[in-house]
């Protein structure tokens, strides 16, 4: 780890000398990518150098051990436990600022909500997941808009896919992807059971043409006259579109906007993220299943979470997390879920560099 950190800080000072350099000033686009590595490196070199200020303080201190005034020795003593504990402190947070940063920490994500077993109920459910997501973004300042829905009669959402764009988006929701279920009495309930529902959450990364390459002529685009609530318009225009990716099958359609141009602009938002997962789940297929179980793959398939009503209780599965906060969590308040993940998965993936 020591000759990793001594590797940073050297790369850390070569890059302040090239900021420095008027030469490098005059190629903006070079200086910038030159900028955002030093930020990046900012906090490891600056808690390496921490690090061994308090190394050096605790030998100097060692060396006071053997004052022969015992005041000085004791003071000496107390100050190495101090210093001690500073240094564990400090050798845990580079440990963690040395995990490999995910590339798509910083992206927008494509949320993804479908109403699965349950029916009209696991729709209503569809529609209290995308609120909970809607509230949590408003919290976090991020613009959340809606790409595609497919409505039920009674306010539910058979599909509601949006894009949520931010600062460190992907970073807080990556860990959603997954099954969410529900036990609760439905609406339409006369003897007063309690249904269990389910719907799938998946969080993908916004992807762009750098990212994933289309071939214009791989792609099938149909249009056709939108259908369901929108009042008269709807049917009179062909502005819904479909688009199938012939090489993957992958088909997407939005019909959400009264412009076909408008609708395909958000249709390929959609495909991209699509196509970018795809490439990344062949990826990840390649890598061994013992570091997959380490790391955790983000199965949307994966029963991750539930939501029992009666009782005013949401379980992670994952972590064995349960908290009597149902309200606040589908009230946005999805911190209090989203940190304990995130220090869990941390861990594991030190584990895994420790391995």
């Amino acid at each position: 780890m020591f000759e990793r950190l001594e590797e940073i800080e050297e790369r850390f000072n070569t890059l302040e000398r090239e900021l420095g350099d008027p030469e490098v000033l005059k190629d903006q686009k070079h200086y910038q990518a030159l900028a955002k590595e030093h930020a990046e490196l900012n906090p490891i070199v600056e808690t390496y150098r921490e690090l061994k200020k308090v190394r050096e303080e605790i030998e100097e201190n060692r060396a006071l051990l053997q004052d022969p005034d015992p005041e000085i020795s004791a003071l000496a003593k107390q100050e190495i436990q101090d210093l001690q504990r500073r240094e564990e402190e400090l050798t845990s947070q580079l440990k963690l600022l040395l995990i490999p940063k995910d590339p798509n920490d910083e992206k927008n994500v494509l949320l993804e909500i479908r109403a699965g077993t349950g029916g009209e109920e696991a729709a209503l459910f569809a529609a209290d997941l995308f609120r909970m997501y809607s509230r949590y973004a408003e919290r976090n300042g991020w613009k959340i808009e809606v790409l595609s829905s497919h409505p039920t009669g009674i306010g539910g959402f058979k599909e509601i896919i949006a894009l949520i764009s931010g600062k460190g988006v992907y970073s807080r929701l990556k860990y959603e992807s997954g099954t969410h279920r529900v036990q609760r009495v439905p609406e339409t309930e006369a003897q007063g059971r309690i249904h269990t529902s389910a719907c799938t959450v998946a969080v993908l990364p916004e992807a762009d043409e750098v990212d994933v390459h289309i071939d214009p002529s791989e792609l099938r685009i149909d249009v056709y006259r939108a259908s369901g609530a929108g009042g008269q318009h709807v049917n009179k225009t062909e502005s819904a579109v479909r688009i199938t990716h012939i090489p993957t099958g992958l088909v997407v359609q939005c019909q959400d906007e009264r412009s076909q141009h408008k609708n395909k602009a958000k249709a390929m938002k959609v495909l991209y993220a699509r196509l970018q997962e795809l490439k990344q789940r062949e990826q990840q297929e390649k890598i061994s299943e013992e570091r997959r179980a380490q790391v955790g793959t983000g199965d949307r398939s994966q029963r991750i979470r539930t939501y029992n009503f009666p009782q005013g209780r949401v379980t992670d599965h994952r972590i064995g997390l349960t908290l009597y906060q149902l309200d606040q969590v589908l009230d946005g308040e999805l911190d209090q879920v989203i940190d304990p993940l995130i220090t869990h998965f941390q861990a594991e993936a030190l584990k895994g560099m420790e391995g």
